[in-house]
């Protein structure tokens, strides 16, 4: 089996290192690994792969993460769904069997997990028919706990290798040593995420430049989590950022890009073919 280890923190981070070595630790014996990952951070990225039809070439560097010499890592000049896509169509070897993207620094629960970059490698990766598993860890003061989330991982790798081509778990961990988890729990994709913006502000302010007349400003964005005990009691029972509050850590599965197949779905599309076959 080939595990492509990426992540959208960059080739760099503390929690691609850890994993890697976690994972070589497992299976390097047995299986082949390989790290190709964005050479700066694009978290956020979701499964953008950014202005590539402008490009002939993508830029990448070979990278040795410290104590892990007999993997081989690369780092690309693009987002990490891009280093996926490389990836999968043989850019760095032969296509993956299997992909484990993070550890992500901060969980991407509920509706955020549509902008992840974490989240946003193993759907990319899903497309191709590849299986994969987002694995994110709460913030928390240093040291970081990375084996948590680790250990997690390295059980869940054969699980993962073992279901239907293009399955994808997301996984979430609190900041805790691993002794002190209550446990892994199925956890619901809750509306509500532990981190969550409030009502921006917007400053409108003069924009200097040639032309007509322009205005503009900034809008500021003010992100908060949900720390408190009142904030904590928003969180749906069971959803994925609850758990995590309470000590648990989350596993979900998702799926990416599909058809509406529904019977709603399906009479939305008879009602709108409808109304443009008159145009």
């Amino acid at each position: 089996m080939r595990i492509l280890i990426t992540n959208d923190d960059g080739v760099f981070a503390p929690g691609l290192a850890a994993l890697a070595r976690g994972l070589d630790a497992a299976f390097g014996d047995e299986h082949e690994l390989v790290v190709v990952a964005p050479l700066t951070d694009h978290s956020g990225a979701s499964s953008a792969v950014g202005r590539v039809y402008e490009r002939e070439a993508i830029p990448y560097e070979t990278v040795e993460i410290p104590g892990l010499a007999r993997v081989a890592a690369y780092g690309i000049d693009g987002a990490p769904a891009l280093a996926v896509i490389l990836a999968c169509i043989e850019g760095f070897g032969p296509r993956p069997d299997l992909i484990v993207s993070g550890i992500n620094h901060g969980v991407n629960t509920g509706r955020s997990v549509l902008h992840s970059g974490t989240v946003g490698a193993t759907l990319t990766g899903a497309q191709f028919g590849v299986r994969g598993l987002a694995v994110s860890i709460a913030w928390g003061e240093e040291p970081i706990p990375w084996e948590s989330p680790v250990a997690l991982a390295v059980a869940l790798v054969p699980v993962v290798a073992g279901l239907a081509p293009a399955s994808v778990f997301n996984l979430n961990v609190p900041a805790l040593p691993l002794e002190k988890l209550q446990g892994i729990r199925h956890g619901n994709l809750g509306r509500i995420g532990l981190i969550r913006s409030v009502r921006p502000e917007r400053t409108p302010q003069p924009v200097d430049g040639p032309g007509i007349d322009r205005t503009g400003g900034v809008v500021t964005l003010n992100l908060r989590g949900s720390g408190s005990a009142a904030e904590r009691a928003e969180l749906e029972p069971g959803s994925d950022a609850a758990l995590i509050a309470e000590g648990w850590a989350s596993l979900t599965p998702i799926h990416g890009v599909r058809e509406d197949t529904s019977e709603v779905g399906s009479a939305a599309l008879a009602a709108a073919l409808e109304a443009t076959a008159r145009v």
